[in-house]
């Protein structure tokens, strides 16, 4: 562990220092260890123009679409209740209407009912949405642990078990022979990758792989500033601050392609800072386990994870 995290931070000061030096070692390491992951389709990935949620694969993913949809028919009564009452004032109480104006100042009924009724409503907001949040919350024993440090301006994993580590940049950074453009050889780069144009910004030259229908539990933590590890399809979202380890779970159900972000702003490079997930078989996992195992000197396995 110590060789693994000396040659990380070797590779952090080298793309601090010289950017496009270091390209070579790590697309050379991305690209023999996920060469031997199938193809796999996209899914996570932002729509232009959007407005509904990425596909859900999670189980808390499904849970906050719910809990959203939910929400919307609440807020969309109120405001139709509170629209048609401004309206019955506005045309039936006007001056026109109305010219003698009331003389009441009070009326007790309407005040106990314009209390008592939100603090139902807020009552029940929170009995739906507090178990849904405490389910986030609530880590189950992990499958494979992963632990993700944010720092300015990339992310590194770490598998605590097999006792490797590896830094993920975004194709097209400083890190990867670029300057955050879509440049022809940054676009040959995506395509090299298995990424097409559209990826870019979102595509990073090493990726956090882990096997579908698996309990993944992921710490969260920072080096320098706060950072935060968001996939969206996942409905995962975590802020990593320095001095702190936090952790979030998710188990993906459909093998595939999945793009988050950096969502604390966290200095200049802020945008450039994307999280790549690969979901694969339990089989693709272990062969590429073996190879990251190799190639970052991690230790190896002593049991398959498909045979658990």
């Amino acid at each position: 562990m110590a060789a693994a995290t000396r040659g990380l931070g070797g590779i952090r000061k080298a793309a601090a220092a010289l950017g496009g030096a270091v390209t070579g070692l790590v697309v050379a390491g991305s690209a023999a260890a996920e060469a031997l992951l199938p193809q796999l389709e996209v899914i996570g990935r932002p729509s232009d123009r959007a407005m509904n949620f990425q596909p859900a694969v999670t189980e808390l993913k499904r849970d906050i679409i719910w809990l959203d949809n939910a929400l919307m028919i609440v807020l969309t009564a109120i405001t139709i209740l509170v629209l048609a009452l401004m309206a019955i004032v506005i045309f039936r109480y006007n001056q026109k209407a109305s010219p003698t104006p009331a003389r009441f100042t009070h009326n007790s009924p309407l005040e106990v009912t314009w209390t008592v009724v939100p603090i139902i409503i807020l009552i029940g907001i929170g009995a739906v949405s507090l178990p849904i949040l405490f389910k986030q919350q609530e880590i189950p024993e992990a499958d494979v642990t992963i632990k993700t440090t944010g720092f300015q301006w990339a992310w590194t994993y770490e598998y605590p078990d097999h006792d490797f580590e590896f830094a993920s940049f975004m194709i097209g950074s400083p890190a990867t022979g670029g300057d955050n453009r879509l440049t022809p050889e940054v676009e040959q780069q995506l395509i090299d990758a298995g990424y097409s144009r559209e990826d870019f910004l979102l595509a990073t030259d090493t990726a956090m792989v882990v096997p579908v229908n698996r309990t993944i539990v992921v710490q969260v933590t920072a080096s320098d500033v706060i950072h935060s590890w968001t996939v969206p399809a996942f409905g995962v979202k975590q802020d990593g601050i320095p001095g702190r380890l936090a952790e979030l779970w998710f188990k993906a159900e459909e093998e595939g392609i999945y793009f988050g972000q950096c969502s604390e702003l966290c200095g200049i490079a802020h945008a450039y800072m994307p999280i790549t997930v690969k979901v694969v078989s339990e089989e693709a996992y272990e062969a590429w386990l073996d190879r990251a195992i190799e190639l970052y000197g991690g230790t190896p396995r002593e049991t398959d994870l498909a045979a658990n």
